[in-house]
């Protein structure tokens, strides 16, 4: 049986290794962490993912652990006077043949963790993945990997028929593979924090059955609920320098920086942001869009989600891309399960069918980041459009129906 290494342990890892056994293949998933755990609040699941999900067989799990919005509503941060709607509910359930869904990410995450449990897929924490190396030699696997432990530093690890990268934004593999630096830090920085659903939040009611954008000028912030409606995920960003070179998903926020930086709100987001009981914070880095499959695959060498297109979070689309990334992988490798294609040319097949896709994310999510936090005219003729044409520039078919 043919055997993929899968390096990283989140979210598009776990999925990239059990669509690896859906296509007949063994996968080892390497995760540096002491165990298999997701950080982070919640995601946003468009149709484009829980279609994936249905077809894997995991949309039910996730749907009890998940909330079923019933619209996404843009709404003016200062004011919170309502912009624009677009209902999602039963009429987008059938219009784009799968549900949209807010879920929790270690909910996502302890879903596709159990999907692993008795599937040819070796879990392995506590490994931690620098390098890889090519095979050499006919009978050599096509890759192997190096390890660094405290223990023993820089030594011969597993080898495979095919090596995935799927370590997130500060991506290892991506730098021996590409070696094209860091990512850069902007000065968009994301604020997070979980709201208990009771009487006590500011608008409890209707927050907790729609996903809510507030829009204002140089900051824009969202609230939807996760845990099955029993907390709101609130993610406010703003535009604001942070010292030093901060890397990570869970550095500490404060809530004195945050409100110094959203000033300009009141009414009901503010009212939300002081509602928070706390704050963790990360600075969105970025690259450029991909700009070709030869920044997804080389050889027997593929790189997946974060590791190979990150994104801001202005379309939602982080997580989806993973997971979208990991059914093309798997339909890709059934390719060399049937002797249709060896595992290059497979590799060369995922990357050709998705970097399109991925930069063209990659680009709206940026381009969304000027919409939401415009200012003066911009922002005039961005709130006109949405009460004008709402539900129509909110709904994205070229998205949800891929």
């Amino acid at each position: 049986m043919r055997q993929l290494l899968v390096v990283g342990g989140g979210i598009g890892g776990l999925a990239a290794a059990l669509a690896a056994a859906r296509a007949g293949w063994q996968a080892r998933l390497l995760e540096q962490a002491p165990v298999f755990s997701e950080v982070g609040a919640g995601l946003q699941m468009g149709p484009n993912v829980t279609r994936r999900l249905r077809d894997w067989g995991l949309l039910e799990a996730a749907q009890t652990l998940a909330c079923r919005p019933e619209a996404l509503v843009a709404c003016d941060a200062r004011t919170g006077a309502e912009l624009a709607r677009l209902p999602l509910g039963d009429a987008f359930e059938s219009r784009y043949g799968a549900p949209y869904l807010t879920i929790a990410r270690a909910d996502l995450h302890s879903v596709l963790l159990q999907s692993l449990r008795g599937a040819e897929v070796s879990l392995e924490a506590g490994r931690r993945v620098t390098d890889w190396v090519a095979g050499e030699g006919d009978s050599a696997p096509g890759v192997a990997v190096r390890l660094d432990s405290s223990a023993q530093p820089v030594s011969a690890g597993p080898a495979g028929d095919a090596l995935v990268g799927a370590d997130g934004l500060w991506s290892a593999l991506r730098q021996s593979l590409l070696g094209d630096g860091l990512p850069q830090p902007s000065n968009h920085v994301a604020y997070r924090g979980l709201v208990p659903l009771d009487d006590q939040v500011p608008g409890g009611v209707h927050l907790a059955r729609e996903v809510t954008a507030w829009l204002g000028p140089h900051l824009h912030a969202v609230s939807y609920p996760v845990r099955g409606g029993r907390a709101l995920n609130v993610v406010c960003v703003v535009e604001q320098t942070i010292d030093g070179h901060a890397q990570g998903w869970d550095l500490p926020g404060t809530s004195a920086r945050l409100m110094a930086a959203t000033g300009s709100v009141g009414g009901p987001l503010r009212e939300l942001l002081q509602a928070v009981p706390a704050w963790g914070l990360w600075v969105l880095h970025d690259r450029p869009p991909v700009a070709g499959p030869q920044q997804m695959a080389r050889g027997c060498v593929a790189l997946l989600g974060d590791a190979a297109h990150p994104m801001r979070p202005y379309l939602a689309q982080g997580a989806a891309m993973a997971l979208e990334d990991a059914d093309e992988l798997g339909r890709s490798l059934a390719l060399v399960s049937a002797r249709i294609a060896d595992v290059p040319q497979a590799l060369q097949n995922y990357a050709l069918a998705r970097w399109q896709r991925v930069a063209r994310v990659q680009r709206r999510s940026l381009r969304n980041g000027t919409i939401f936090h415009a200012s003066g005219p911009l922002r005039l003729g961005r709130d006109l459009a949405l009460r004008s044409l709402g539900a129509r520039i909110m709904d994205l078919p070229w998205l949800y129906g891929g």
